[in-house]
Parts: C-alpha cells; sequence; structure tokens
C-alpha cells in the first residue's frame, strides 16, 4: 500500500502474515493530492497541490523525480495513457488537457475545454 501524508511524503505500508513494515520511500515537499500507477504497475505517478507531477518507480528505490511543473494554472489530475508507461494525460484547474511524454516531459497537445474543472 503506498500512501501519502500532508507533508509530501510517500509511504509504502508493506503487511506480511501478521507482521507490517513502513517505509518513506520519498519527500517532495509538497502536499500530494493523487497517485497513479501505470498499468504495468512499474511507475507512479504523484500530483501535489501546487499542480506539480512527479514519477517514482518503486523497484528502483530511488527519489520521486519531478516531470512537470505549472505553467499558467495548476495540474488537478493526471494518468498514464495505456497501454504502456510512456505517455500522460493531465488536467489543469483552468480546462487544459494535455498528453505529455514522460521521458523528458514534452507536452505532446493539448486541447482546451474552455470551462474551470473542479474535479
Amino acid at each position: 500500500l503506498y500512501f501519502s501524508a500532508q507533508e509530501g511524503i510517500l509511504f509504502f505500508y508493506q503487511i506480511k502474515d501478521l507482521q507490517y513494515e513502513i517505509k518513506i520511500c520519498a519527500d517532495i515537499l509538497q502536499p500530494i493530492s493523487s497517485l497513479v500507477f501505470s498499468p504495468n504497475y512499474a511507475a507512479l505517478l504523484l500530483v501535489t497541490d501546487q499542480g506539480t507531477v512527479y514519477t517514482y518507480k518503486p523497484t528502483h528505490s530511488g527519489e520521486a523525480v519531478k516531470l512537470l511543473d505549472t505553467c499558467s494554472s495548476c495540474f488537478l489530475a493526471a494518468d498514464f495513457l495505456t497501454p504502456g508507461d510512456k505517455y500522460c494525460v493531465s488536467v489543469t484547474i483552468s480546462g487544459e488537457v494535455q498528453v505529455w511524454f514522460l521521458e523528458d516531459g514534452t507536452c505532446l497537445s493539448k486541447l482546451s475545454l474552455d470551462i474551470e474543472v473542479c474535479v
């Protein structure tokens, strides 16, 4: 089980039989608003309250890597485009939907919904 506390720390809670272990995986210093696994569970997207998107790879047990940062509007949510984990789609509070190449954070396309998004 992966979860985050208000302080922006990503935790891993492992349960085996009657024992458990809590491990700190990453500290991004910003409150995390959502966590989404890639379809193959190789990567985890972390979206912060400030609108920054990070990726964390559980098998590499390293730090979270900043992928996308806000320009004019905060990211509200992000998710992987399937199949695979090379692309993601995000939506900003201002209603802009964007497709991103995750290897280098390149924005591949944008679409404005012309409406403010809240959920």
